[in-house]
């Protein structure tokens, strides 16, 4: 590694460890720009993450949806083992939608950093022709992300009422080991899969959602 690029890296690193102790988010970024990474690159470098964590996530609560099938299915076999099994695939269902949330809440944060400088820059221009133009492509971006945005917090949405639902089941099996609990759950997974086809029906709008936005920024 040159000179240079430690140089880069150690001015990031402190920086960034500024950041944490101020708290001050236009620091943060003027930081990051400092060491050329601009917010337009990291809104864009953020969507992809949400994206990606939000379709590792559509995967994780199918998958959940399949593991409680076939456990409750099951005839015989250690109820504390289905218990371990089942209360596996919602903790990781539910760190995954903690993921999602917080990769949100990321996407939210540069870009409004990124709009509010984008305003602030129009009033710069000396041409009103090009004032008039960037201020129609601030406009146009602003509305495409409004409508991914919202795609994303109603998919996020979505993945609370299966979290209960699985958690009600994990815990209600916890509690009563025994055979009867295992048909009283059988019964209720027919919500459990009502609200998995919901999630996955969202999250996939949100994920293409989210491909058009990078599509129309980049």
């Amino acid at each position: 590694m040159g000179v240079k690029r430690i140089t880069k890296v150690a001015i990031f690193v402190t920086l960034a460890a500024m950041l944490l102790l101020t708290g001050c988010q236009s620091a943060y970024y003027s930081a990051l720009e400092s060491v050329g990474v601009h917010k337009r690159d990291l809104m864009v470098d953020r969507v992809e993450k949400a994206r990606d964590t939000q379709t590792e996530a559509k995967e994780q609560f199918n998958s959940a949806l399949e593991r409680f099938q076939v456990v409750l299915g099951k005839d015989g076999g250690e109820l504390q083992d289905r218990y371990e099994q089942l209360n596996d695939e919602y903790e990781e269902s539910k760190a995954l939608a903690d993921e999602v949330r917080e990769r949100i809440d990321s996407v939210e944060d540069v870009s409004e950093a990124l709009f509010e400088e984008w305003e602030q820059e129009i009033t710069e221009y000396s041409s009103q022709k090009l004032a008039s133009m960037s201020r129609r492509k601030l406009i146009k971006t602003r509305a495409q992300y409004k409508t991914m945005i919202s795609a994303m917090r109603r998919a996020e949405k979505s993945m609370k009422p299966v979290l209960s639902t699985l958690h009600d089941q994990v815990l209600y099996l916890k509690h009563n080991l025994n055979a009867q609990t295992i048909s009283s759950l059988k019964e209720e997974l027919g919500e459990v899969k009502t609200d998995v086809a919901v999630l996955v029906k969202r999250m996939e709008a949100s994920i293409d959602e989210a491909n058009q936005f990078i599509n129309s920024i980049q």
